[in-house]
Formats: structure tokens, sequence, C-alpha cells
């Protein structure tokens, strides 16, 4: 069985001994189990795709929360001054995605981003075009995508 089975058998174990079904509980038992797999198994084991999946998916979740934080900021001070400091536009981003589930990943993630919409993908799926309510430089928004959220991304699913 895959580590990530034993960890949800351990989280169900949890809710058991605790007598209670809750979403807490799971959560608190799957936690649990974590530590508990990392201590059991030897140290040249930890680098399984489990526990390296799991870092990166934090790493991940918290990159996400650090932009939709920042855009959010950004969006919400605009909103607030008199003149606004929008300078909206559509840019191409070259993708290095290349599966049906990754480019629909990025694209939702850019669309859930306030300042940020994916509009389309080229039907060489090679170009994810968005709108962005902030491009003083075409070249940066871009490079911000591909270092950022797309590597992740991509890091995270390969």
């Amino acid at each position: 069985m895959s580590l990530f089975v034993y960890n949800v058998l351990i989280s169900l174990l949890w809710a058991l001994l605790v007598g209670r079904l809750s979403l807490g509980t799971l959560g608190t038992g799957f936690v649990l189990g974590y530590l508990a797999l990392t201590l059991l198994y030897p140290v040249h084991d930890r680098k399984s795709s489990y526990f390296r999946k799991s870092v990166q998916l934090i790493r991940f979740v918290l990159i996400f929360i650090r932009e939709l934080l920042v855009s959010t900021w950004r969006v919400a001070q605009d909103v607030v001054k008199p003149l606004p400091l929008m300078r909206p536009g559509v840019i191409g981003i070259p993708l290095d995605a290349e599966s049906d589930l990754e480019i629909t990943m990025l694209a939702n993630i850019i669309s859930l981003t306030p300042g940020t919409l994916s509009l389309d993908v080229s039907p060489d799926r090679k170009t994810l075009y968005i709108h962005a309510m902030y491009v003083v430089n075409p070249d940066d928004l871009r490079q911000e995508i591909k270092d950022g959220l797309e590597r992740r991304l991509l890091e995270l699913l390969r």
C-alpha cells in the first residue's frame, strides 16, 4: 500500500479512538499520521514521492496564498484611490505545461487571483492568453507567472 493510504487509515483510526468523526478530527489524525510516518520511515525512504510531494504541495499553497493576498491588496487599494492605477492589457504567456490537467490548473489558478483572468489557449496549446489589470511591463508579468505559479504547479503535478 502507498504511504498516502496508510496516512488515511491512521486518520480514520484516530477518529475512531477519539470517538468523533468530523473534519477537524480527521485533519488532526492526518497530521499525526504524517508525523508518525516520517518517524517510522528511515531517512533514505523519506525521499519517496509522498513526502516530496507533500512538501511541494505546502510550498505551492503558501505561494498561492501570498499571490492571492498581494493581488487582493493591490486591487483593494486601487478601488479606494480617487485615480485608478490600472494599466489593463492582454498578454500571451508561453506555456511549459503540456497536458490538459496542467494547462487547466494553471488557467484556473491565474483566474482565482484578483486582477487576472485566463482568456484562451492557443490552438497549438503553447500559449495562454490572460487579461491583467496591472500590466506595467508584459515581460515582467510573464516571468512572474512562469517562475512562480507555473513552475511550482508543474513541480507538483509531475
